[in-house]
């Protein structure tokens, strides 16, 4: 497995695959101002990464990527640490699809996320990826609501 992390002094590498990615998922949406779009996601790498907020990897820098974004909420019963990270994305080029790329990346941020000593993960997923994530253990969540 070649998958490795990327810091801020790849921002360049990291842009251009975000930006891949955004312009695959989005590839339908109208009035996007992608300019400001990737300014934007240029500040927010620059921001987390260097605080610790958020873990970039690649895998031999040109099959895939992905991302996690590690951060806090209140402690509970099932989360006492109160420590979360979101899987985002998680991107695999079309010519490598369907063979296991894109789990192998879940995996590596799942690792790095325990490492940190976090086991709440939440992700959200293409209707392809469903699988996927049904396979490395993740459950869907009922009751789950956005504005």
């Amino acid at each position: 497995m070649n998958i490795r992390r990327v810091n801020v002094d790849e921002l360049d590498t990291l842009m251009l695959w975000r930006m891949e990615v955004l312009h695959e998922v989005f590839a339908d949406s109208e009035n996007v101002d992608w300019k400001a779009l990737e300014a934007a996601n240029r500040e927010y790498y620059v921001q987390e990464i260097t605080r610790g907020g958020h873990i970039a990897c690649l895998y031999d820098d040109e099959i895939g990527c992905g991302g996690l974004c590690l951060y806090n909420e209140m402690p509970s019963p099932e989360n006492p640490s109160g420590r979360c990270a979101y899987l985002m994305n998680i991107y695999v080029r079309p010519q490598y699809r369907c063979r296991g790329y894109g789990m192998e990346i879940v995996s590596w941020l799942v690792d790095q996320a325990k490492t940190q000593g976090i086991t709440k993960i939440y992700l959200e997923s293409s209707e392809s990826g469903k699988k996927m994530y049904q396979e490395l253990g993740f459950k869907e969540m009922i009751n789950y609501y956005k504005l």
